[in-house]
């Protein structure tokens, strides 16, 4: 592992993992959202590792990292005017538009399809790297298929030592969500899976936006999807979560009565919460971890995947998640913690769940 200063990296290191993705090889680096598993997006052979370094199933399709908005056109067929429009407000950034690809990128990296996504990261290690590197950089997270994503580089070494060849170290993500990704070949532009940048945003650009179900499917469609995230559980720790989701004090209540009845079958419960709840679960569940303000949700969103990954060294048999709002950061946030439920989800109602605290 390279440890570099996020703000003044050290260019010569970066030159060694670039020559390491121009030779084959998988590095692991840090973005804005969370660490991505990098390799050139252009060899066929080079994507086939990333897909077997993380398990990963050959139908869920990678993005394409770029480190100007004119590298976008190395793949992508044309970039329209909304497009263009996206790019010009939210590049660098967690944005990625999925559209038309050039017939050099290979199959492996879009699962066959005629699309591919393409985004340029907000962190200079990630575009030091591809600019160094030369060539588009698939990188899908850091992390064995399925798992919390990383947002640091010790997440990464726990998933993938002894499977890549380079890690570099840039401190914790900042968004610690992965980007949104937006389907630009259909009109309106629909949003495959939200993520850092919000629906409310990309509506102020472009007016009319539509959102891809947001319903959880145990192995999610048929045949291969546009974006990752739409199939399969995803984001799960190992130990099993259960989401509660409903009005605050129904969903503390319900937690509250769920730790109880899990006690009384001789089992541990965790608690995931936000700090404005935590102190009602004190006492009560075994393990409670927050996960960051309701009032600042960005907060919640940087901390929640590591959140979840250190419940698997808690030795709890069952982790109990707070739902949040869906405005804005909340819709990526509430999605990520659904695929990690596995559907596993509760709704907590006021008529029913008030007889705890």
């Amino acid at each position: 592992m390279i440890r570099l200063d996020p703000g003044r990296p050290d260019v010569a290191e970066i030159r060694r993992a670039a020559e390491v993705i121009r030779a084959g090889g998988l590095v692991a680096f840090p973005t804005e959202t969370v660490y991505g598993l990098g390799a050139d997006g252009l060899s066929a052979s080079a994507v086939g590792r990333i897909f077997a370094a993380k398990g990963r199933p050959q139908d869920n399709p990678l993005i394409l990292h770029v480190a100007t908005p004119e590298d976008a056109h190395r793949v992508v067929l044309g970039v329209p005017p909304l497009a263009q429009a996206l790019m010009e407000r939210f590049w660098p950034g967690p944005l990625t538009l999925v559209l038309p690809k050039r017939p050099e990128v290979p199959d492996e990296v879009s699962a066959g399809l005629a699309t591919v996504g393409v985004r340029m990261p907000d962190n200079t290690i990630a575009l030091t790297l591809i600019a160094e590197s030369g060539v588009p950089v698939a990188a899908p997270s850091a992390n064995v298929s399925g798992r919390p994503s990383p947002t640091s580089a010790d997440h990464v070494i726990a998933d993938l030592a002894g499977k890549i060849e380079m890690v570099l170290d840039g401190g914790p993500t900042t968004v610690g969500v992965e980007s949104t990704v937006l389907d630009m070949t259909s009109s309106p532009p629909k949003v495959l899976r939200p993520g850092g940048v919000t629906v409310e945003e990309l509506e102020q650009v472009l007016g009319d936006v539509a959102v891809a179900s947001a319903d959880f499917v145990a192995m999610g469609p048929v045949g291969p999807v546009p974006s990752p995230g739409m199939k399969y559980t995803h984001y799960a720790p190992k130990t099993p979560v259960v989401l509660v989701e409903g009005e605050m004090g129904a969903v503390a209540n319900r937690i509250l009565r769920e730790v109880q009845a899990r006690h009384a079958a001789g089992e541990r419960a965790g608690v995931m919460c936000s700090r404005e709840t935590e102190a009602l679960y004190a006492g009560h569940a075994d393990v409670v971890r927050v996960a960051g303000s309701r009032q600042d949700l960005s907060t919640v969103a940087a901390a929640l995947f590591a959140t979840l990954r250190l419940f698997d060294t808690d030795g709890v048999d069952v982790v109990f998640a707070e739902g949040f709002d869906q405005a804005g950061l909340g819709f990526a946030i509430m999605n990520r913690l659904r695929r990690a439920s596995g559907g596993r989800i509760i709704h907590a109602h006021v008529e029913s769940d008030v007889d705890v605290i």
